[in-house]
Formats: C-alpha cells, sequence, structure tokens
C-alpha cells in the first residue's frame, strides 16, 4: 500500500467532521419537529396560488439535508406565500443528516422523483428550483439529461458550483498524493465529480451551460470560499442573470454557507427571480424587509 493511501485513507471521515464547523446541526428529533411543524413547508395539501402558480423545490447543498440548509429561506418563501418543499439527496450508508456526497448523476435522478411527486400533488405544470451549492448545480443535470427541461420555469442557485471548484487552492494539491483521487472518488463520490477539471463536469458543461426553456439565477458572493475562484459560479446563455451580492449591497460579507443559510438580502433577490414581474430593488435594507 501506498505510504500516502495509509494517510489519506480517512479523508472522507475528516471531510465529514470538518463539515460540523460549516454546516449547522441539529438534532434529530429538531430537525423531525421543523419538518412536521404546521408552520413549516413540505405541505404536501398546498395549492400554489394565482399569484405564485408554481412550488418551489429546495435543493440543498454538500454535507446538508432537507432541514438545516433551509430553516431560513423556506419559511422566508413560505411567508411570502408560495408552496415550499424540500427534499434529501446523495445520501451515503451510515452517514445520517450530511447528504448530497453521492454520484450526482444518481442525486439528480432523485430530484427528478421528487419535482414529479410535488407536481403531482399540487397540479402544477411546471416547479421552480432553488438550490444552495452543489444544490444549485445538481439540477442543471437534471435540466440536461434527464428531461427536467419540461417541468422547470426557473433555476436559481445560491452559490453553485457550476464549473468546478478548486477549494481555495486544495485540490491543486490532489496530483501530489497518489491515490488521493480515487480515494475520494470511491468514498464521496460527490466531492470528487466536484473539482474543477473532473469527468463529471466537463460532461455537464460541454455544449453550453444552460438548456432551453428555462431561466437562471446565480446569486455569488466574492468571499466564497468553497467554491473558487467565485466567479466560476456564473453561467453563461440566454435567459441568465448573474448576481454577486456585493454589487447589490457592498458591506455584505456573507462567505458561502451563510449566503444561502442566513442572508436576507439573498433571500430578496431569490424572491425576485421567482417572481420577476413584481421584482424590487435588492438593497442593504433587503436584510430587514
Amino acid at each position: 500500500m501506498l505510504p500516502w493511501k495509509r494517510v489519506l485513507r480517512p479523508l472522507a471521515a475528516l471531510l465529514l467532521t470538518a463539515a460540523v464547523a460549516v454546516v449547522p446541526a441539529t438534532t434529530a428529533q429538531a430537525a423531525e419537529t421543523a419538518a412536521t411543524s404546521s408552520t413549516g413547508w413540505n405541505d404536501y395539501s398546498c395549492k400554489p396560488s394565482a399569484a405564485h402558480p408554481r412550488p418551489v423545490v429546495l435543493v440543498h447543498g454538500t454535507f446538508a439535508n432537507s432541514v438545516d440548509n433551509w430553516l431560513g429561506l423556506a419559511p422566508y418563501l413560505k411567508d411570502r406565500g408560495y408552496c415550499v418543499f424540500s427534499l434529501d439527496y446523495g445520501q451515503l450508508p451510515g452517514v445520517p443528516f450530511f447528504h448530497a456526497l453521492g454520484p450526482i448523476d444518481k442525486s439528480a435522478e432523485q430530484l427528478s422523483a421528487y419535482v414529479d411527486k410535488v407536481l403531482a400533488a399540487t397540479g402544477a405544470a411546471e416547479a421552480d428550483l432553488v438550490g444552495h451549492s452543489q444544490g444549485g448545480m445538481m439540477p442543471r443535470y437534471y435540466l440536461k439529461f434527464l428531461g427536467g427541461a419540461g417541468k422547470v420555469n426557473a433555476l436559481v442557485g445560491i452559490a453553485p458550483n457550476n464549473h468546478g471548484t478548486t477549494l481555495s487552492g486544495f485540490t491543486n494539491l490532489l496530483p501530489y498524493f497518489p491515490g488521493a483521487q480515487d480515494l475520494l472518488t470511491a468514498a464521496t463520490p460527490a466531492l470528487a465529480q466536484q473539482v474543477v477539471g473532473s469527468e463529471f463536469m466537463t460532461k455537464l458543461n460541454a455544449g453550453g451551460d444552460t438548456v432551453p426553456g428555462v431561466r437562471y439565477t446565480v446569486i455569488a458572493t466574492k468571499y466564497d470560499e468553497v467554491v473558487t475562484p467565485h466567479r466560476t459560479q456564473f453561467l453563461t446563455g440566454p435567459d441568465v442573470k448573474n448576481v454577486l451580492i456585493q454589487d447589490l449591497c457592498a458591506v455584505d460579507i456573507s462567505e458561502h454557507a451563510l449566503l444561502g443559510l442566513t442572508d436576507r438580502i439573498a433571500f430578496h433577490e431569490v424572491a425576485n427571480a421567482l417572481d420577476p414581474a413584481h421584482a424590487s430593488p435588492t438593497t442593504c435594507l433587503s436584510a430587514i424587509s
């Protein structure tokens, strides 16, 4: 066995442990309470209104789950009259709470089935998708390869990993550790697939970033330390709006996690993307609106 393999074997476990510092974990009881509360989301009796005719499906990021990632945004949208739903995907056997680690193409299949479930329950013809980090990118596979474009009106990505990340330069070190890439791929496929230059990223972006019939919005922060460089998050193509949050509020210092978890300035821009006909200017004051 290569000496580096002995060193790197616990890499996936270390990454899972490190995630606790990035994503606020809840206990199983708290998660269940939040998910089943009468003021929560995932209410399959909810029928979209004329003002908001499409259900919103929230797609969590890597190491996150359907509750923790959306404790801020889900109530924000629900209070504004949206039918809001969220799914868990990319689960690994024996790993609770921390999801979106399995193969991204398989996660896209889970999203496809979930969107079908939401559309059947609500009676809507299309859904809008809002995703954070991997959750802002993975739906593009669904749209491009699994027929999702006919069922989705808009995709809003909050700090999405659209073109692969260098993870602030960390991934540049992988070639210097023999076997590291293979170990990462075997233990946590989604992490390896999100590295810049991966086979998955090459396939996802071949032939263009977008597909016809879907509106795309990307909301990024220049302080992102996870999806780097941050401008690689932006998409190119028709019906694309790329937003740098500091262009809307220069003093917003949210980094990767907080942009999706707590940043109400970003939330306001999400609401604008979901309902552009009634959009209002996003400013620093949006944090208190």
